[in-house]
């Protein structure tokens, strides 16, 4: 990438057909992502199997010839969210009754009943996904509302349960231990082996949460 203010990304050979580039925030791995996409949906990427975004990286796994992509990708210019306003948004309903709501309202500096508004009123996008199937870490709360992990993680968060960690929400797709901060719960499944995708969350997804009673 040559776009101001921005490294090109550290390419990284893995095998002999993958590749792994390297940016130095979440939201230049975001970015890559979604020029990623584009210029496969172009036609102007060369063919990939899988293209897998983490937090400051994306890994390209069945390239022929990885080390030319990594030569041209230093030459892109990836303007910020390429595409990512053209995305459909997906609106997950919520009941903000969680555990922690008093501690993040506390860490807001809001009443408790303001949380829900506030969250609600946010666009989240998924910037990658893992730790259990068809969890999704979704980008979009402004620094002023990132809060930290709980000391003491729970053994066991309830599965739909809506939580924040640092910078990131996230929704529990099945009962697991877990050290986020929950404020509300969604009836939504968030991974079903027999559904198509059977995720509900993939990277580069717009989400919207709604207040529901």
């Amino acid at each position: 990438m040559t776009a101001a203010g921005r490294a090109a990304p550290r390419a990284l050979p893995v095998g002999r057909h993958a590749l792994l580039l390297e940016v130095g925030t979440a939201a230049e791995a975001q970015d890559l992502h979604a020029e990623l996409l584009r210029r496969r949906a172009a036609g102007t990427l060369p063919p990939v199997r899988e293209i897998v975004p983490a937090a400051r990286t994306v890994l390209l796994d069945g390239l022929a010839d990885p080390s030319a992509l990594a030569a041209d990708v230093a030459r892109w210019e990836v303007p910020p969210q390429a595409g990512a306003g053209h995305a459909p948004v997906l609106t997950v309903p919520v009941r903000y009754d969680g555990a922690d709501l008093a501690d993040v309202a506390a860490l807001w500096g809001v009443a408790e009943d303001e949380v829900a508004r506030v969250h609600s009123a946010l666009e989240f996008r998924v910037a990658f996904c893992g730790f259990a199937p068809g969890f999704g870490y979704l980008t979009g709360l402004p620094e002023h509302l990132h809060v930290p992990r709980r000391a003491t993680p729970r053994t066991a968060v309830p599965a739909g349960a809506v939580a924040l960690a640092g910078p990131y929400t996230g929704v529990y797709p099945r009962s697991s231990p877990g050290g986020w901060q929950l404020i509300g719960r969604t009836e939504a499944v968030l991974w079903d082996p027999a559904r198509e995708p059977a995720a509900l969350f993939a990277p580069g997804t717009r989400v919207r949460f709604e207040v529901c009673a």
